[in-house]
């Protein structure tokens, strides 16, 4: 991404969850009532005016996101009742998950990792929200394709509490290099019954002859943001991917699994992209 610049693809998820919030509520498949007050109102109100127009281009692109959110917030509720202390969101952009889990508060202590701009912005954001930056929240500035996570300790983050890490929406737009610096971190830096939940995108669609519209219309506009998909690991490969980071008891979450879990009754019909998918695992030997 821009230097100077919040995230672009930042605000398109937030703007993805903010639209699903405002289906009734039996119909949601994911519930950030915070996502659309982080957004800039003009984003949103184009955003808003040209959602359908990029879905029909891309089918299941929202219904992804919206799986993805669900299934780390599920997550990330099966890590408070283990009892980890620390989260750590990576990449966090305009994530709502430490303002909108009150089980956090007072409780668990949270570090939002992100790039400087994006961060900055987001700050402004949460105070204009909130009236203030939450106590339990630590901000910690990192430029992933050029720092690595030790930041995190001299911000406060302790090695040797249980931390549970989500990296949503991130590892696509990262080099080979920055990802494998950063599950370096986790595995090698976490206490036992750490672990991790991320997205990742399948490597064949980068080199597909026929590439999803999404995929083309972020590589046209990279020379604006700054941001393109540059990294994938293919199908049914992530189990021997995260095995040799030093990771285990990894679940390989699909597009097909998450319509099954979440896309019932009157969201049958909805369709999730099937070149994403989402890893769980755990810090090897924890």
């Amino acid at each position: 991404m821009k230097k100077t610049q919040i995230s672009v693809t930042a605000q398109g998820i937030a703007l993805m969850r903010a639209l699903e919030f405002e289906k009734p509520e039996a119909e949601r498949i994911c519930n950030d009532p915070l996502a659309g007050k982080f957004i800039h109102p003009l984003f949103y109100w184009f955003g808003k005016r040209f959602a359908g127009s990029a879905e029909r281009k891309s089918p299941g692109v929202v219904g992804s996101m919206t799986a993805r959110c669900r299934y780390m917030d599920d997550s990330l509720s099966e890590a408070l009742a283990g009892g980890v202390a620390q989260l750590v969101i990576l990449g966090a952009g305009l994530d709502s998950r430490a303002y909108r889990f009150d089980e956090l508060k007072g409780r668990v202590r949270v570090f939002e990792v992100d790039h400087p701009a994006t961060q900055s912005a987001k700050i402004e954001r949460v105070i204009k929200v909130l009236g203030s930056a939450p106590d339990h929240v630590t901000f910690v500035p990192i430029d992933f394709n050029k720092e690595d996570l030790r930041k995190l300790i001299s911000a406060g983050y302790n090695p040797a509490k249980k931390t549970f890490y989500i990296w949503e929406g991130v590892t696509p737009y990262l080099t080979a290099e920055a990802v494998d610096n950063t599950l370096a971190f986790v595995a090698h830096n976490s206490a036992p019954g750490s672990s991790i939940v991320f997205d990742y995108l399948y490597a064949s669609a980068l080199t597909a002859k026929e590439r999803r519209g999404e995929i083309k219309r972020l590589e046209q506009a990279r020379r604006f943001t700054g941001e393109g998909l540059v990294f994938g690991i293919e199908a049914g490969r992530i189990g021997e991917f995260l095995r040799a980071r030093g990771f285990d008891r990894i679940v390989d979450v699909t597009a097909e699994d998450l319509h099954a879990k979440y896309f019932t009754g009157a969201n049958r019909a909805r369709v999730i992209a099937p070149i994403y998918a989402i890893a769980q695992a755990t810090v090897a030997g924890n």
